[in-house]
């Protein structure tokens, strides 16, 4: 484990470029390093928090007296198309180095910001795809008991932009196992490139925000027929674009102080260079009042809110 440092500002490790500073701060690249950090706070009589990609993530603007255990580095290896891949590793560095050996399949998940086991963690996805359908295993070790244990896909309780281990946060994902498919290495790498194209056109890019600030709600039978009469595209499990709503709800471009709803995609909240966690927070309620009064929907945050 390397040296615990102090003071160490949050904002900058943060997509959102929110937060205070971490009273005690450490890196970490092992499993070992993750059981170290927590026996060091544990003696210490602090608390921590895990912080690996740092996208999906509002931490707040208060400094924090904790230990942040700050996931880092890219290492995996592949052998006939099965993946080993530490958690800290950056989802769209695997995703490359994959198509330049020969192994993809799962390219239009080309541009999810943050790590592969944040990805798994929120079960990413794109475009049809989730990181649900290429996971074989995830190990994963439990904060509170020491013990380290190996997840089948099954086991990991996956569905839409969830799974077990945002259920269960005392266990800390450590690696990740997924199985690819042979591919055309130019041909894999095109296709990551037109994703990530794609994903220009629709969301917002190189902004101070998390990603999708809610999840696509569920809504009744009345709500999705309007928006498949209005989009010209078929729901996906009975579901409708948070965004969508919420630019119905006339909060497309709605402001608290230096958070604001984005014109160009409103399921986003950014931060237009002065933005607290209470700005977004409070900007977030009155999208989420907006929309169930209009509605009758009620949005749940896709960010993990610190």
């Amino acid at each position: 484990m390397q040296e615990i440092q102090e003071n160490v500002p949050l904002a900058p490790l943060t997509t959102f470029d929110i937060g205070g500073n971490a009273r005690y701060f450490v890196d970490v690249r092992t499993e070992s390093d993750i059981k170290e950090a927590i026996a060091w706070a544990q003696a210490k009589g602090v608390g921590y928090v895990v912080l690996s990609g740092g996208s999906n993530v509002l931490a707040p603007g208060k400094d924090i007296d904790a230990l942040v255990i700050h996931i880092v580095g890219d290492l995996y290896s592949v052998e006939s198309g099965l993946v080993d891949a530490w958690t800290g590793t950056n989802l769209l560095t695997l995703i490359r180095s994959m198509a330049a050996q020969g192994w993809g399949g799962w390219e239009k998940l080309a541009g999810i910001p943050g790590t592969i086991g944040g990805a798994v963690r929120g079960n990413a996805g794109a475009f049809g795809p989730e990181i649900k359908d290429f996971v074989t295993k995830v190990k994963a070790c439990n904060t509170k008991t020491g013990e380290s244990r190996e997840f089948e896909n099954a086991d990991c309780d996956f569905s839409y932009r969830h799974s077990f281990f945002k259920d269960n946060p005392e266990w800390i994902i450590t690696r990740v196992e997924l199985k690819l498919q042979q591919v055309d290495p130019a041909e894999s790498k095109r296709l990551a490139d037109e994703t990530i194209a794609e994903r220009e056109k629709r969301h917002l890019q190189n902004v101070k925000a998390a990603g999708s600030y809610f999840m696509n709600p569920r809504a009744s039978a009345h709500i999705v027929e309007l928006f498949e009469k209005e989009k010209g595209v078929k729901s996906r499990e009975g579901r409708v674009p948070a965004g969508w709503l919420i630019e119905k709800a006339g909060m497309k471009g709605a402001t608290v102080g230096g958070a604001k709803a984005s014109e160009q995609h409103p399921n986003y909240i950014v931060n237009t260079g002065a933005a607290t966690d209470a700005d977004v927070k409070e900007l977030a309620e009155r999208v989420k009042r907006a929309v169930k009064d209009q509605f009758g929907v009620d949005l749940q945050e896709e960010a993990a809110v610190w």
